[in-house]
C-alpha cells in the first residue's frame, strides 16, 4: 500500500499569512498586558508601602508615647506617668499590645497582654526603632516594634515594645489589592475594546478596497475610484495600473489576432478560389500565398512573444553582451565582411535579452546583407540619460529618403534580388516600441551606407 500523499491547498484557494486583524489584536493584548502587568506591580508597591507605612507610623507614636510617659519608682520599677489611650489595651487578647522589659525586673505589659508575654532578645541594643514580624503568639501574627533605652534615675537598659497583630494590615492591603485588580481589570478589558475598535476602524479602507473590487465585478467598471487614505493611495495606484496594463495586454492581443486574421484572409481566399477553379497554377499559387502567410505569422508572433516577455516583470539585457552574440552567429554566415564593435559595453537596456537579440541580429544582418563588407556597430554614443542608443552602419547603398518610412512596412522590401520575408525591420520597429523605445533610418557619415539608430529606455 502506497504512502498517503501529504495534504494540498484545495484548487484555486490563495494563500495568506494569516488575519492582520488578529496580529494587530494580539500586539495590542500583548503591550496591554505588558503594561498593565509592570504598572500594577508598580502601583501595588506603592500603596501597599504607604498601607505598611500608615500602619508603622500608628505604633510608632504609640512606642514614643509610651517611651516618654515612662519613669523608674523608688522601688527601681518601671511604671507610666500616664495611661496611653487605645482602650484596646485594657482589653485581654485584643491584638494590641505592649511591653517593657528590664534585666532583673518583673516585665511591666499591658492589661489586653492578661497571662502571656511578648519574647524580647535582650542580648542587644536597639538604639534605633526596630520593626518586624513575629509569630510568637500562635494563629495570631503580630507586627511588632521595639527600642530599647535608659531612664533617668536607672542604669538599667530596657526594651519597649508595642505589638499590633497584622491581620488588621493583611485586610487594608486585601482591600487595596482588590480595588487594583478591579480596576485593572475594567481597564484592561477597556483598552481591549478599544484596540478592537482602533483595529476595525483602521483597516476599513482595506474592506473598502474589497467593495470597490466587487462593484467592479458586478458594475462591468475598470478602475477604483472611490476616495480612500493616504495609507492606501499607493495600493490603489497599483492596482489600477495592474488593470489598466491588464486591458491594454488584452486590447493588444484583440488587436493582433483581428489583424493576424485580416491579414491571412485575403490569401486564403486566393488558395479557396484557386483550388474551387481546379487552376493550372495552383501549386505556385499555394506556395506564394503559403509564403505570405508565414511572413505574416513570423511578425505576429514576434509581436506577441515581445508583449509576453514585457509583462513579465523589469526586463534587463546588457547590450554589449548582446551584440557579441549575434556578430560570432553572423560571422559564420558572412565571413567576407568586416564587423566593428566600439562604445559603452556597460550600457543596460530595459528589453528582455531574446527579444533584443532579435533586434539586433536583424539589424546586423541586413547590414552584412546589402552592405559592401563593412558593418560598423556602435554601443551608446549618446550617453543620454534615460536611454540607451545602438546604431549599426553599414557601406552599402543606403535607402534614399523618401522611401525610409515605407520600408517599415511588412514585406516591404527594397533589393528584391536577394532572399528574404521583408519582415526584418517592420519587427525590429514593433517589439522595440513594446518597449517604449523607436528607430530611425539616416545616412552614414562615415561608411556613407544605411545607419540604423535603435533607441531604448535605458535601465538606471
Amino acid at each position: 500500500m502506497s504512502e498517503a500523499s501529504p495534504a494540498t491547498p484545495a484548487q484555486g484557494a490563495t494563500p495568506h499569512t494569516g488575519s492582520l486583524a488578529r496580529r494587530m489584536m494580539l500586539i495590542a493584548a500583548g503591550w496591554i498586558s505588558v503594561l498593565l502587568l509592570g504598572g500594577g506591580i508598580a502601583l501595588d508597591q506603592t500603596l501597599t508601602g504607604l498601607v505598611t507605612r500608615n500602619f508603622d507610623a500608628q505604633l510608632s507614636s504609640m512606642l514614643n508615647g509610651m517611651i516618654g510617659s515612662a519613669e523608674v519608682g523608688l522601688d527601681g520599677e518601671v511604671f507610666l506617668n500616664r495611661p496611653l489611650g487605645d482602650q484596646r489595651l485594657l482589653e485581654p487578647n485584643s491584638g494590641l499590645y505592649w511591653q517593657i522589659r528590664g534585666e532583673g525586673h518583673e516585665d511591666f505589659a499591658s492589661r489586653s497582654l492578661w497571662d502571656r508575654a511578648l519574647d524580647v532578645k535582650t542580648d542587644h541594643l536597639d538604639n534605633d526603632v526596630h520593626t518586624y514580624n513575629s509569630h510568637q503568639f500562635r494563629g495570631e501574627t503580630l507586627r511588632v516594634m521595639e527600642r530599647s533605652a535608659t531612664l533617668p534615675g536607672s542604669d538599667t537598659v530596657w526594651w519597649f515594645l508595642v505589638a499590633e497583630k497584622r491581620a488588621n494590615l493583611d485586610e487594608q492591603v486585601a482591600r487595596v489589592r482588590r480595588i487594583l485588580f478591579r480596576s485593572f481589570a475594567v481597564l484592561g478589558l477597556g483598552l481591549l475594546v478599544m484596540a478592537a475598535l482602533q483595529t476595525w476602524y483602521g483597516l476599513g479602507p482595506l474592506r473598502g478596497v474589497q467593495r470597490a473590487i466587487q462593484k467592479m465585478r458586478s458594475a462591468g467598471s475598470n478602475r477604483v475610484t472611490e476616495p480612500l487614505p493616504l495609507e492606501v493611495q499607493p495600493l490603489v495606484q497599483q492596482l489600477n495600473a495592474l488593470l489598466a496594463h491588464t486591458e491594454n495586454q488584452a486590447e493588444e492581443a484583440r488587436t493582433h489576432a483581428g489583424n493576424l486574421a485580416h491579414a491571412l484572409k485575403t490569401p486564403l481566399t486566393v488558395v479557396m478560389n484557386a483550388a474551387t477553379a481546379k487552376a493550372p497554377d495552383l501549386a505556385d499559387a499555394v506556395i506564394r500565398e503559403a509564403a505570405v502567410m508565414r511572413r505574416q505569422v513570423d511578425h505576429h508572433l514576434a509581436r506577441a512573444r515581445a508583449v509576453g516577455r514585457r509583462a513579465v516583470g523589469q526586463a534587463r539585457a546588457n547590450v554589449s553582451e548582446s551584440v557579441e552574440a549575434v556578430l560570432r552567429a553572423v560571422t559564420v554566415l558572412y565571413d567576407k565582411t568586416r564587423f566593428d564593435l566600439d562604445g559603452n559595453r556597460a550600457a543596460m537596456v530595459a528589453i528582455e535579452r531574446q527579444d533584443l537579440d532579435e533586434i539586433l541580429g536583424n539589424l546586423i544582418e541586413n547590414a552584412a546583407k546589402y552592405g559592401g563588407g563593412s558593418v560598423f556597430v556602435t554601443l551608446d554614443p549618446t550617453r543620454e540619460p534615460g536611454w540607451c542608443e545602438i546604431w549599426v552602419e553599414d557601406d552599402g547603398m543606403g535607402i534614399p529618403e523618401e522611401e525610409r518610412s515605407r520600408i517599415f512596412d511588412r514585406g516591404a522590401r527594397l533589393d528584391t534580388g536577394k532572399p528574404g520575408t521583408g519582415l526584418g525591420l517592420a519587427i525590429v520597429r514593433d517589439v522595440a516600441e513594446i518597449y517604449g523605445g523607436g528607430v530611425t533610418l539616416e545616412e552614414s557619415e562615415d561608411l556613407g551606407g544605411l545607419l540604423v539608430k535603435l533607441r531604448l529606455p535605458r535601465v538606471s
